[in-house]
């Protein structure tokens, strides 16, 4: 009994500290000088396609990569939750929340238009176009169990939104001395079109304290759209599975941790804890860690072939995409 438990655990510890290490690595190297726009998670998936490509798949640590790209994944999601602010959103009112409801329905219909007409992969295109809408890496990871999608397939479609995220935040910071706008109006339009909080913070920066402010406030009310989002997706799937038997969708329960967590941060935790800045300093770390362990194990997934053939259409679409929903987003300011 203890030879069975011990194949077991073996290959589940050794596939999880696979992860941790690729990851360790993956946030070493995106702290290099050049690197630093990049970001862990970006980085990491191309160490772990790599290792794939030179090494092949390590099969027997197969559990504990799978444990990583799966469980991790969803701890990370629940985790996430801590970060959304429920009150800052609800107190600044509707106006806020129907322009990020605008955005996330432009970007998803836009994407998934443009998939079509290019005849691009319809999984990856709807996984980075709520992506897009949303919250960059972190809504595709809440989504793509849902959705059902390959490993490989959310490792592709969040290795390209944290790229083509941090390729438009580079913009939009070379752009902003030459915009029309002050600081609060600029933080805005940041905070509604670009992809990932870490986006939105690297272009928000140079407007300051008070467009940094209103940056991540527009960004907070997408993050906070990915529960009805999500909601929705759901219902969707599980319509989809009355038709196809075999289709059916499990409630996605770390969706239910989300929302806890979001609560527990916006209402209890803050009157609680002697240094609550601290303190959700250290959760935001723990939570990009376990995330990029993820990554790592989703990537190991990805062959180079596959991705050549299945990502170019996608990019260009994003690409498409962005440009469109920084216009769109402009407008509405």
């Amino acid at each position: 009994m203890f030879a069975n438990l011990g194949n077991k655990i073996g290959p589940l510890l050794t596939g999880v500290g696979f992860t941790f290490l690729l990851a360790w690595i993956g946030y070493g190297l995106a702290f290099l000088p050049g690197m630093t726009q990049v970001g862990p998670l970006a980085t990491s998936i191309l160490i772990a396609v790599l290792y794939r490509h030179f090494f092949g798949y390590p099969h027997s640590i197969h559990t504990g990569i799978q444990f990583s790209a799966k469980k991790l994944l969803r701890i990370a999601i629940v985790l996430f939750g801590l970060k959304l602010n429920i009150d800052v959103i609800l107190n600044e009112g509707v106006p806020l929340l129907l322009r990020d409801l605008l955005v996330i329905l432009f970007a998803i219909g836009v994407m998934m238009l443009l998939a079509y007409l290019f005849k691009a992969d319809r999984s990856i295109s709807l996984l980075i176009g709520v992506g897009t809408g949303i919250c960059g890496a972190s809504a595709i990871a809440a989504v793509s169990p849902i959705l059902k999608a390959k490993e490989e397939d959310t490792a592709i479609s969040v290795g390209i939104i944290s790229f083509i995220g941090t390729v438009f935040a580079l913009i939009y910071t070379g752009l902003r001395p030459f915009l029309p706008l002050d600081a609060e109006a600029y933080g805005m339009w940041a905070g509604l079109s670009l992809h990932e909080i870490a986006n939105v913070v690297l272009a928000g920066e140079p407007a300051g304290e008070k467009g940094l402010a209103m940056a991540l406030l527009a960004k907070l009310g997408r993050v906070f759209l990915l529960i009805p989002v999500s909601l929705i997706i759901i219902w969707i799937m599980g319509r989809k599975g009355n038709k196809e038997s075999d289709n059916r969708v499990d409630f996605p329960w770390f969706l239910v941790g989300f929302i806890v967590m979001s609560l527990l941060g916006s209402y209890v935790l803050g009157f609680y804890i002697p240094a609550p800045e601290q303190f959700a300093n250290v959760v935001s770390a723990v939570t990009s860690f376990i995330l990029t362990m993820a990554m790592v194990g989703l990537g190991v997934n990805i062959s180079l072939h596959d991705l050549r053939n299945k990502a170019i259409k996608p990019i260009v679409a994003v690409v498409i995409t962005s440009i469109l929903l920084s216009i769109v987003s402009y407008t509405i300011l």
